[in-house]
């Protein structure tokens, strides 16, 4: 076995190639899910950017920004942003950050970079579709980035592109060209996350080590396989409503466009003289987007929450509570996601019993999330807590899944939610449940397995101070939102003080952006340290933070093939913390059985 093993890996090392081969069109997973991450790093700025210049707006709506028209004059008029140019900006900020940033650096960055280390496998199931997967994702970004040059601006719907605004070409000027190539780009995107997913779940079925039962994954793999399966399973719906929408648009169907619509003043008809769309329903639209779109708010979050239960056990030294509870609940997420999709929908008009039993399957979900919150509280509880960054970042997660998800209760009934619907108090409720966690999360398992990454480690200094300068600006934020959506702040409105009753918000809302302005130059902390800890780090060594996966079993950064001999076989689960029986306080999966031992 030892010698087919090692043929193996001689196998499946490549000679020297070309730095072309080897870096940009390489079918390594390691670099694949390296070039993922650069790339939603890169996209996350440009979001981030978008998002600075909408906090300006909300703050100071009549301020004169002559210097800023100089650099964008087609959102400026007299140095005051258009309302136009707003619409684009948070339409554009979304969608990037939902699916080119948050859907991305967690789920392709790093699935690509542990599952095949964690499940003991030399490379993907498939290699080659592997590769296609980031450049499909990479025509994506172009595509979506491009928007922004073409016609009339990039779309302008909202990240959700509602017809019939996005579905009439007229309707505002990032309705034209733009409005298509934000189809043309998700198509882009699905076709890649589908490859992904599919890699992934063969990956994890089917190439596990010997003894690496499914009871033995790490929950970062519990998540990385359940969130390929949301996206087998739900993606096609948005695929289907994306490729229905472009033939409204320029093909003269009615999927989403009812009879009579009026634009301008002016029926839109045919050249018969009577209306060109006919028996249309945009709920259609809503219903088969929030049918990806509610899936899609646990492909975020999920990956989050299973590199959480990975950094906080390694980081307090102690085995995970409750692993069969906690898969259990992940599974439970995952499955009822499919079947809460109408809460987005509670002012659509749905008949009440309808919207009761979308309200009981959202209430629902609050058990299985708390009980990954109380079995994280009862790991903490009493152990030996190490505050490196990964567990600050960690911890971070927990505060951020608590607090939203309380928001999320009132949300999740149609009474209060109509009341709170489309107001500032949903844009916090997700800022802190869907993007905070994700985001928390992925610079979280960034600390943790950087090195594997790059074969260095973070600087603890610098990881520190911007995790204290995000947390505390991400709060000061997005807590406040909740204020001014209970106060009837609206949400994708440019100026907002256009009405006296929101006036008096306005010292909250430059408090917001003031918190935000400073946790957009946080960031600049964490891009010197990844980028100066890739090159000049301190070189880390094949098990920095003594934990017990099996991605620890080889060097840093592994080998192509990931073993440069035989792939270790499991013989144990992968918490195995503070072992009285074990002579160290952790006893890797890889490690047979000893004479004397509790647990697994």
């Amino acid at each position: 076995m030892a010698h087919s093993e090692a043929h193996a890996a001689e196998a499946h090392a490549h000679a020297p190639q070309a730095f072309i081969w080897r870096y940009v069109f390489s079918k390594d997973h390691k670099v694949i899910g390296i070039q993922y991450y650069v790339t939603a790093m890169m996209m996350a700025l440009i979001a981030g950017l978008l998002a600075m210049l909408i906090r300006v707006q909300l703050a100071w709506p009549e301020k004169d920004w002559s210097s800023l028209q100089k650099i964008i004059p087609a959102g400026y008029t007299s140095g005051v942003m258009n309302p136009e140019f707003y619409a684009m900006l948070f339409t554009m900020h979304g969608t990037i950050m939902v699916f080119f940033v948050l859907s991305t650096a967690p789920v392709s960055g790093f699935g690509n970079i542990l599952i095949p280390l964690q499940v003991g496998a030399r490379d993907m199931a498939f290699p080659f579709l592997n590769g296609l997967s980031f450049w499909t994702f990479f025509c994506g970004c172009v595509t979506i980035l491009y928007s922004f040059f073409v016609g009339a601006g990039a779309a302008a719907a909202g990240w959700t592109s509602y017809p019939p605004l996005s579905a009439l070409r007229g309707a505002v000027p990032g309705s034209d060209t733009g409005q298509t190539f934000w189809i043309v780009a998700m198509v882009f995107f699905i076709a890649s996350f589908t490859m992904g997913g599919l890699n992934f779940v063969t990956t994890i079925v089917n190439l596990r080590t010997k003894g690496l039962s499914m009871m033995r994954l790490p929950l970062t793999l519990w998540a990385m396989f359940l969130v390929a399966i949301l996206g087998l399973l739900a993606f096609p719906a948005l695929t289907g409503a994306s490729l229905m929408l472009l033939l409204d648009r320029h093909f003269g169907t009615s999927f989403f466009l009812p009879t009579g619509l009026v634009l301008n003043n002016a029926p839109i008809l045919g050249p018969d003289g009577q209306f060109l769309h006919k028996g249309g329903s945009p709920l259609l639209w809503q219903h088969l987007f929030w049918f990806l779109g509610h899936p899609e708010v646990y492909i975020l979050m999920l990956p989050a929450l299973g590199f959480t239960s990975d950094i906080l056990t390694t980081f307090c030294r102690k085995a995970l509570f409750g692993y069969k509870a906690m898969v259990g609940a992940m599974v439970a997420i995952a499955g009822l996601s499919f079947i809460v999709w109408g809460h987005h929908m509670f002012v659509s008009g749905m008949s009440p019993y309808l919207g009761m039993a979308f309200a009981v399957g959202t209430i629902l979900i609050a058990v299985p999330s708390a009980v990954k919150v109380f079995n994280w509280l009862a790991t903490l509880w009493n152990s030996r807590i190490q505050y490196k960054t990964p567990m600050l970042w960690a911890m971070g997660v927990v505060s951020l899944f608590i607090s939203g998800g309380l928001s999320g209760i009132w949300l999740g009934q149609s009474a209060p939610d109509i009341q709170f619907h489309d107001t500032f108090f949903v844009v916090a409720h997700f800022h802190l449940i869907m993007a905070g966690a994700a985001l928390f999360g992925v610079f979280g398992a960034t600390a943790m397995w950087f090195p594997k990454m790059f074969g260095r480690t973070m600087n603890e200094t610098l990881g520190k101070t911007h995790f204290w300068l995000t947390f505390v600006t991400y709060y000061g934020t997005f807590f406040p939102m909740h204020y001014i959506g209970l106060a009837g702040h609206m949400r994708r409105i440019y100026d907002p003080y256009q009405y006296a009753f929101l006036k008096p918000l306005q010292p909250i809302n430059e408090f917001i952006t003031v918190s935000a302005l400073i946790l957009g130059l946080s960031q600049i902390v964490f891009f010197v340290n990844f980028f100066w800890s890739a090159f000049k780090g301190q070189k880390a060594s094949e098990n920095p933070w003594n934990a017990n996966g099996l991605e620890w079993t080889t060097s840093s950064p592994p080998p192509h093939g990931n073993w440069p001999g035989a792939i270790p076989e499991v013989h144990r689960w992968p918490y195995e913390y503070s072992n009285p029986s074990a002579p160290t306080d952790h006893v890797m999966q890889h490690e047979p059985p000893m004479t004397v031992e509790a647990g697994h």
